[in-house]
């Protein structure tokens, strides 16, 4: 990435003037606005052009898919920043975004990586299997975890991911990248030792690169769709406030195992 000048200083997203707003090269009032679902209108920002049916059957089912979750850490973190500051409700938006990582929801953009480069590598007449035994290995030599497979809750098997397959082949998108996915899932056992069956953070990317999604973008399907997620709970904490509970229980749940004055007698509340 060059720092400083750029010779490159145009977008092609968006324009305006007095009486018009251009979106993608449409008129957002007159094209858009009332003609478009918010999914199609996802799709054209990011690539330009608006969805084909299955396109957005996809895009919209991903995005259905890791909207919620329960009282994951973003969630808790967005939770008890809104108990500590009420009035800064994009605040505590940015604090549950801000924990979207290669743990918890980025994952899916590494996973959109490993499927890719597995793509590309058996893309030259390669076994896909050998292809695939060869990264999982160079994943384990790295002490690199295998991304979008295994879940602390499902698992057997997660039923969002198995749900995305199913939707993909409907709308007839069902690709190579659903088959790296699924071949992947197969083949762990024997290279691991550990059986570990692909997650939602697996199976989004496979079915969005499949459908035609760009791989740099992939990040930002979860961000998009954990923000209602977090959006829906910020309202429920001001109706029904629990951010102090949560922040009192981690209190609990934590041993304090440093030195300490003569004298000193730890509080009964912990």
């Amino acid at each position: 990435m060059k720092i400083g000048r750029q010779d490159q200083r145009s977008s092609a997203i968006s324009t305006s003037n007095e009486h018009t707003i251009v979106v993608r090269g449409h008129d957002l009032a007159a094209e858009l606005i009332g003609r478009i679902g918010f999914t199609d209108h996802v799709w054209l920002l990011i690539t330009g052009s608006l969805p084909t049916p299955a396109q957005r059957r996809v895009l919209d089912a991903t995005l259905v898919a890791i909207a919620e979750h329960g009282m994951v850490p973003s969630v808790q973190a967005s939770r008890m920043t809104l108990a500590a500051a009420p009035e800064a409700l994009q605040g505590a938006v940015a604090a549950g975004i801000l924990g979207c990582g290669s743990v918890v929801l980025g994952s899916s953009e590494a996973a959109g990586q490993f499927f890719a480069e597995i793509d590309a590598q058996s893309g030259n007449g390669a076994d896909l299997e050998n292809t695939i035994d060869k990264l999982v290995r160079e994943y384990g030599a790295a002490k690199r975890p295998i991304p979008g497979y295994g879940h602390p809750l499902h698992k057997g098997q997660d039923p969002r991911a198995q749900r995305l397959f199913e939707v993909a082949t409907e709308a007839g998108s069902s690709g190579r990248h659903i088959r790296i996915a699924q071949t992947v899932e197969q083949r762990l056992p024997r290279l691991t030792g550990r059986s570990l069956t692909v997650n939602v953070s697996g199976a989004i990317p496979a079915v969005l690169l499949d459908a035609g999604y760009p791989l740099g973008a992939l990040k930002g399907v979860p961000i998009l769709a954990r923000t209602a997620g977090l959006i829906a709970h910020l309202l429920e904490e001001q109706l029904r406030p629990i951010g102090f509970v949560m922040s009192h229980a981690a209190a609990q749940a934590i041993d304090y195992d440093g030195s300490v004055p003569a004298g000193f007698v730890p509080s009964p509340d912990g």
